[in-house]
């Protein structure tokens, strides 16, 4: 494990709600779409979703989205810090759901944009930090917008799903070295 249980949960959330508008499709089609997300999340303490928190929470998976396309450090740090400085946090230890000790950033009962928006912001915040924004990235795919953390211990993956991004690559090179040879 690189970062602790909840920051690499928040990025795994970050990365499923970004890649929620990848491709024709809108993952967050409306208040249904974005309640089973919530589900999924295992987020606590959320209020009854309304239709402006559909809009905030596609607000948001863009802003996320910029920092993926972040060539450089430089470019990032002012999108998290935007994110972080529109907030008002109170962090405070839980142990909620079988977790051990760990820190959240949002005030109980928060709704679900503040919660995201904090949660990833900071997941964020420590991978920069730590010096990994080389971590967050695109899938190497032909074709594919989907994104990805990379949280292998020797930072080798490269699609965001390897049975399907990965697999279509892997037998496209295999074929195009059989048509080569």
């Amino acid at each position: 494990m690189i970062f602790p249980h909840d920051t690499e949960h928040a990025l795994e959330v970050m990365v499923d709600l970004v890649n929620s508008a990848a491709e024709d499709a809108e993952g967050l089609a409306d208040l249904a779409a974005l309640a089973a997300f919530v589900e999924g999340t295992g987020a606590s303490d959320v209020p009854p979703l309304a239709a402006a928190d559909l809009a905030e929470v596609r607000a948001l998976r863009a802003r996320f989205r910029e920092v993926f396309d972040a060539a450089e450090v430089a470019q990032a740090v002012p999108l998290i810090n935007g994110m972080l400085a529109e907030l008002s946090t109170a962090p405070y230890l839980t142990d909620h759901d079988g977790h051990g000790w760990h820190v959240h950033y949002f005030a109980p009962g928060s709704r679900i944009g503040e919660h995201l928006a904090v949660d990833c912001g900071m997941a964020l915040a420590y991978v920069l930090a730590a010096g990994e924004l080389d971590r967050l990235r695109q899938c190497a795919a032909d074709g594919c917008d989907r994104v990805l953390v990379d949280l292998s211990r020797n930072r080798c993956r490269r699609f965001c799903d390897s049975r399907t991004c990965g697999n279509r690559a892997h037998v496209a090179a295999y074929r195009a070295r059989r048509r080569a040879g």
